[in-house]
């Protein structure tokens, strides 16, 4: 346990880009370096956290959590993985340290940006090595990009990967399942009860009157539980939410800080508590973040049960074959847009790219040297 929290820490600290190179960051450490999980397992995970509500990298590293040290693994993968965001966003809110106008972090965004591109593009190659081994299956992953870069929203994400499940199950037939066996002792039992919990946590805070840190808890619940799509969709969703709790600007000013600090979008939260009036800043900090990212882990730990288990079952084994073949489709689409479009402005960052990739393949060096060296030409650049 103390393992998995050093590590997914190690990662929270460095981890910018958003959710998609966050997942490359896992596969890059977790799958390829530590051999935490197997590559079908954690694109089973991956394709079960693109379905549920929620931060997806935050549940995948749940995910891999578990997989490695069971429940208490998650809870360390959680706090690891989520606490310098938290802690960096806690104290921007309470000493309203205007972070945007420091040139340092400036060049350090950049340079991560770049680096998130490398990563991700690392991940995806070697996904695609494993899971588009024939025409079909890389169909499959051509068709799911060029859907997802054309087409925008929850149903479009969704769609590649429902509609490639369907036509594996009908037409593809495999002797063995490629996806995990569902873990030992877990069964029905714990989806209902998870499920109950969840709907429980929605309800009975929101008929519950007069206190401010019950008040506080539904409103950051109730957004973590019915968005989809990243953290981008948080602030929209909290604004009629929160009222006039917190100024308009501290919810933008939110916003803003969480573009500029590593790890899960959702820590927004972390920022809007600390800055939600009659409440000790920390306090409202800590139920903001532990309320907005309870529905996910809640959610996700009630259908994996269901979803190993008929992801395990030899008539699937078609399915996961043409899902993993989608998400690798989903994983090029991002890589472009966000990722590539937002780090790369010209030749010369093309070239660094390029560079630091073949770097990693050829010498499988550690991403904080990347970061270094990406760092180092951000700088020469910005001198020039």
């Amino acid at each position: 346990m103390f393992e998995v929290f050093y590590r997914f820490f190690v990662l929270g600290c460095m981890s910018f880009g958003g959710p998609v190179a966050h997942i490359g960051y896992f596969q890059r450490e977790f799958v390829e370096k530590r051999h935490w999980i197997e590559e079908g397992t954690f694109s089973t995970g991956l394709s079960l956290c693109q379905f549920l509500p929620g931060p997806a990298s935050s549940q995948l590293g749940m995910y891999i959590g578990y997989h490695r040290a069971g429940y208490l693994g998650a809870l360390a993968a959680f706090v690891g993985f989520t606490f310098p965001s938290f802690a960096l966003l806690t104290l921007a809110a309470v000493y309203s340290a205007k972070l945007g106008d420091s040139t340092v972090l400036a060049l350090l965004i950049s340079a991560a940006k770049l680096l998130a591109v490398v990563v991700v593009a690392d991940a995806i190659w070697t996904m695609a090595k494993k899971f588009l081994t024939d025409a079909v299956t890389a169909l499959v992953c051509f068709v799911s990009a060029a859907w997802i870069l054309w087409q925008t929203g929850l149903v479009a994400q969704l769609m590649p990967i429902v509609i490639a499940g369907v036509l594996g199950w009908v037409f593809i037939r495999k002797p063995e399942s490629v996806a995990p066996k569902a873990r030992e002792g877990v069964n029905l039992t714990q989806t209902v009860a998870l499920f109950g919990v969840f709907a429980a946590l929605l309800v009975l805070p929101a008929l519950a009157s007069g206190s401010g840190l019950i008040s506080v808890f539904n409103h950051f619940y109730q957004a973590g539980s019915f968005v989809f799509g990243g953290g981008h969709v948080v602030l929209p969703l909290l604004q009629p939410l929160i009222g006039d709790a917190v100024s308009g600007d501290a919810l933008v000013e939110g916003y803003a800080a969480a573009q500029l600090v590593p790890g899960p979008m959702f820590t927004i939260a972390s920022y809007i508590g600390a800055s939600m009036d009659g409440i000790h800043p920390v306090l409202g900090s800590v139920i903001a973040t532990l309320a907005i990212f309870l529905p996910g882990a809640l959610l996700l730990f009630a259908v994996l049960p269901v979803w190993q288990a008929v992801m395990s079952h030899h008539k699937f084994a078609g399915a996961v074959t043409l899902i993993n073949a989608a998400v690798v489709g989903l994983l090029v689409a991002a890589f472009y847009q966000p990722v590539w479009v937002s780090a790369v402005h010209g030749i010369a960052d093309i070239v660094a790219v390029v560079v630091g990739f073949a770097v990693m393949r050829k010498f499988n060096i550690s991403v904080f040297w990347l970061l270094g060296g990406m760092l180092a030409y951000v700088v020469a650049s910005s001198m020039i």
